[in-house]
C-alpha cells in the first residue's frame, strides 16, 4: 500500500518482539474524520498497532503516515496525537480544569487561551461546573470525560482510544460511548478506537477492522462485518452464529435467520431462553446421534419463544441467508 492521502495509513507495517510476530504486513487506512474500531481477541495485535501509530513502538518494517507525512521515525510527542486509555491517568493533585489544561501548558500556550480552551472542552463533555473539583471527587464516567477533554484540548490531528470504556459499568459505558461518538463527529477528528467488545465496536464505528494474528481479516462498515463476514474467523468471532454443515459446506447462520418450530419428533431440544428486550434468544441442543454436539441459537419475538418452552422438541429452518459459507470445507 502506497496511498499517501490525508488521514492515517499503516503501510505494510510489521512488528516483532524477538521471534514473535505481532503485526504481519498490516495495511490499514483511516480517512480524514473517520472513526475506525480495531476489534480482535487478546493477542491479535490491536494494542500493538495503536502503540506503533502513537510512536511508543517502532515498526520492524513498514511505514506510518499521518496526513500524508511519513512519521515512522517521528517521536511520539511530535506526532500531534491525543490518547485516552482504560486507566484515566489523571493528575490527582490537579483540579479538573488544570488536568485538561496540562497539555496546553506543556506546549506553552498562554494562560488565557489555555483556560478558554479547557473550559470549552469541559462544556462539550458535560463537565462545565466541575472545573474546580479534583479527580477523587468525580465518578469513573466523569473522570473518563476529563481524560477525553484533556486529549482533545491540544487539538490533535488523530485521536487514539485504547479500551477507554472497559473499566466502566454497563450503563455508563453506553453513555460515554455515545458521547465519544458525538464529539468525534462534531470535531471531525480522525480516530482509532481499540476494543475487544464487539457491541461497542459495531455501535460506534464508521468502519470496523477485525484483527487476527496481526493481520486484518476484514475491514468494512459494521453492518457488513456482522451480516456478511468475509472469513470463517470473522463469522465465529463477531456476534453469535450457529455452525452447521449444509450441502457439504460449513455454514454460519445468525440467530435472526434461524427459525425454530415445534416438532414432537424434532432432532433438537430447547435448553433455555435469554430475554433481551424485544426479542428472546432460544438455545436448542441436538438429541440424536446425528445432531449430538450441535447447538442451535435462534432469535424470536417473545410470543414465539413462549410457545417453545425448555424441553420442547424442535426442528429448524432458514428464515434468511447464511452469514458465511466455507466452500468445500466439509470432509
Amino acid at each position: 500500500m502506497t496511498d499517501n492521502s490525508n488521514g492515517v495509513v499503516f503501510d505494510s507495517v510489521s512488528k516483532s518482539f524477538g521471534t514473535q510476530t505481532v503485526l504481519n504486513n498490516l495495511n490499514l487506512s483511516l480517512a480524514p474524520g473517520e472513526l475506525v474500531t480495531v476489534l480482535g481477541p487478546s493477542g491479535c495485535g490491536k494494542t500493538t498497532a495503536l502503540r506503533v501509530l502513537a510512536g511508543f513502538e517502532r515498526p520492524t518494517s513498514g511505514r506510518i503516515l499521518i496526513d500524508g507525512k511519513d512519521v515512522t521515525a517521528v517521536p511520539a510527542n511530535k506526532r500531534g496525537i491525543g490518547m485516552v486509555f482504560q486507566a484515566y491517568s489523571l493528575f490527582p493533585n490537579l483540579s479538573v480544569l488544570d488536568n485538561v489544561e496540562y497539555g496546553l501548558r506543556i506546549r506553552r500556550v498562554g494562560r488565557g487561551e489555555r483556560r478558554r480552551r479547557a473550559q470549552e472542552l469541559l462544556e462539550m463533555c458535560g463537565l462545565g461546573p466541575f472545573g474546580e473539583r479534583f479527580p477523587h471527587q468525580l465518578s469513573g464516567g466523569q473522570q473518563q470525560r476529563v481524560a477525553l477533554a484533556r486529549a482533545l484540548a491540544v487539538q490533535p490531528s488523530v485521536l487514539l482510544l485504547d479500551e477507554p470504556l472497559s473499566a466502566l459499568d454497563a450503563a455508563v459505558r453506553t453513555q460515554i460511548r455515545d458521547e465519544i461518538q458525538r464529539l468525534q463527529r462534531e470535531l471531525g477528528i480522525t480516530t482509532l478506537f481499540v476494543t475487544h467488545d464487539q457491541g461497542e465496536a459495531l455501535a460506534i464505528a464508521d468502519r470496523v477492522a477485525v484483527l487476527n494474528k496481526g493481520i486484518v481479516e476484514q475491514l468494512d462498515v459494521p453492518q457488513v462485518i456482522y451480516q456478511k463476514p468475509a472469513t470463517e474467523f470473522v463469522a465465529r468471532f463477531v456476534g453469535t452464529a450457529t455452525e452447521l454443515e449444509i450441502g457439504g459446506c460449513k455454514t454460519f447462520i445468525r440467530p435472526e435467520d434461524l427459525k425454530l418450530e415445534a416438532d414432537p419428533h424434532g432432532a433438537f431440544t430447547v435448553t433455555g431462553h435469554s430475554y433481551t428486550g424485544e426479542r428472546t434468544t432460544i438455545r436448542a441442543a441436538g438429541n440424536t446421534r446425528e445432531t449430538e454436539g450441535i447447538e442451535l441459537v435462534s432469535s424470536a419475538f417473545l410470543a414465539e419463544a413462549q410457545g417453545l418452552p425448555a424441553g420442547a422438541r424442535v426442528r429448524w429452518r432458514l428464515s434468511g441467508e447464511p452469514a458465511f459459507t466455507a466452500e468445500g470445507s466439509a470432509a
